[in-house]
């Protein structure tokens, strides 16, 4: 039984349903909620309406979009023969912000985690193969994330696309600019030696 009258409750319980908040955040976000003026309430809840009602995944990639494709799949100016894969959208905005890449991505949706029953079958592999086979794409850049569901992921990409004859590259890992020796931990620093460069 919840611990306020119903509708606080009901409010609590749902903002608690939100990842990375808390029972404490999601009280504290509720009664800020609650001494809002009613128009800005009522904004936050039609923004979050509108943004359901406008907004789904874009049917070549997987990203956000509005309509059938999202802004990067529309760009005809980008390269379609290379593919950056990546576990989330948010993941796409951290790769434009380097200005670094200007071919198409492939978002997957998540990522391999048997702990939480997350398998290949739950992700957008499948659409992948068939966007390889599709669009003539020639290099397929896994940049998932460097932990051990991303590791897992690339793995198993890795091992599905390279008989079919593409360039499969990986995103290097190494140190942060800024950083410390001293401090790296053993795997971060072996990725730096190991994906060094010419200077």
């Amino acid at each position: 039984m919840g611990v306020y009258e119903g509708p606080v409750q009901v409010l609590i319980d749902e903002l608690g349903r939100l990842p990375g908040v808390g029972p404490k955040s999601a009280q504290r976000i509720a009664f800020h909620l609650l001494k809002l003026p009613t128009e800005d309430a009522r904004r936050l809840a039609d923004s979050i309406i509108d943004a359901k009602a406008r907004v789904s995944w874009c049917t070549r990639c997987f990203n956000i979009a509005e309509g059938d494709l999202c802004s990067y799949c529309r760009d005809e100016r980008r390269d379609g023969a290379v593919v950056c894969v990546v576990e989330e959208p948010r993941d796409i905005v951290a790769v434009e912000r380097t200005a670094e890449f200007r071919g198409r991505y492939h978002v997957l949706q998540g990522a391999i985690s048997p702990i939480e029953g997350i398998g290949p079958e739950h992700l957008r592999v499948r659409e992948l193969l068939v966007r390889i086979g599709a669009e003539s794409v020639e290099e397929v850049i896994l940049a998932t994330n460097p932990n051990i569901e991303g590791e897992a992921t690339a793995m198993y990409l890795a091992n599905l696309i390279k008989p079919l004859g593409l360039k499969v590259t990986r995103i290097a890992s190494g140190l942060p600019v800024g950083g410390d020796l001293e401090y790296a931990d053993e795997v971060t620093l072996g990725r730096a030696l190991e994906g060094r460069r010419e200077v």
